[in-house]
């Protein structure tokens, strides 16, 4: 690679990442994706100039293999997160432990900046594992690093997301779709929005040490999201509301397949609204202290759902 800044994105193959490669790109950066499979990420080389985007092997649970990857980097962040346990990729050992493998190599290498890549609702006392070991994740990023970034997005949304996309899939077949918190609110918030936010931490136009909360300018019940999923692929479903005592027993029957629809883990965070606290928002620790207007639900989701 070329005398350009250079962001090391550990884990950067996933939804959110390929949005911020391009991202990063189109600001004249290097790119150097740590991922566990580069031959499954192969594509994103295509983006920006020859070299510009570079795979390197690697693994959270490694630490010599992150040391690696974050050698003579400018700036790393942190995406690595699972929505469900497998093996052993468990919350603990990717969300907890791999982020501070992550953030205690950038400190022992010197990375001046640092970027950890977490979800609202990531708190030590949520009843959620999901949501403690994010919360987890974020205090060994501080901990090796005063400085460090935290960017909590609500649900992120765009073409290729397991959002809307799982729900669309369902309905082109099914003539119901059951709701689990159908009264939860949410604040779906924009891939590339939140790409150009982190790309912003990334480049310094932030005020370090600080948590970011992101949330789109709609805040939805999971009702009303799946209703405005549905007239916009113009059809006509049932919306039946599970309640979560069902939810949490049909998940607990459903988590001997492979890869179980629901997990009770998932039925936790589903009893939880998904927004952006007022605490944030007056302080300032939203899309604002990037100067940044988040996109509408209405703008984007026609494009690939209609």
């Amino acid at each position: 690679m070329d005398q350009k800044n250079l962001a090391t994105l550990v884990g950067g193959s996933g939804f959110i990442g390929q949005s911020l490669v391009r991202a990063l790109v189109e600001a004249g950066w290097n790119v150097r994706v740590a991922v566990r499979n580069p031959a499954a990420a192969q594509e994103l080389k295509a983006i920006g100039e020859p070299a510009q985007v570079e795979l390197v092997e690697a693994n959270v649970r490694l630490k010599d293999s992150i040391a690696a990857a974050v050698s003579g980097a400018d700036a790393v962040v942190s995406l690595v997160g699972i929505l469900a346990q497998t093996g052993q990729q468990t919350f603990a050992a990717l969300q907890a432990d791999g982020a501070k493998n992550v953030a205690d190599a950038a400190k022992a290498a010197g990375v001046p900046r640092f970027v950890q890549m977490s979800a609202i609702g990531a708190t030590a006392d949520s009843p959620a594992e999901y949501a403690r070991t994010k919360a987890a994740g974020e205090a060994a990023a501080k901990e090796a690093n005063a400085e460090t970034i935290v960017v909590r997005p609500s649900i992120v949304f765009g073409p290729g997301d397991k959002f809307f996309n799982r729900f669309a899939d369902m309905a082109k077949i099914s003539p119901a779709l059951p709701l689990v918190g159908a009264d939860t609110k949410f604040q779906p918030v924009f891939v590339g929005d939140v790409a150009a936010f982190t790309t912003k931490a990334v480049m310094g136009g932030l005020p370090t040490g600080k948590t970011y909360e992101l949330g789109g300018p709609d805040i939805r019940t999971f009702r009303q999201l799946m209703q405005q999923m549905l007239d916009i692929m113009g059809k006509k479903r049932a919306l039946v509301p599970l309640p979560f005592g069902v939810a949490s027993l049909q998940a607990k029957a459903l988590s001997v397949l492979p890869s179980p629809p629901i997990t009770e883990d998932q039925v936790k965070l589903l009893r939880r609204d998904n927004v952006v606290s007022q605490s944030a928002i007056a302080e300032g620790r939203t899309f604002e202290a990037a100067g940044m207007t988040p996109k509408h639900l209405a703008a984007i989701l026609p494009t690939y759902l209609g």
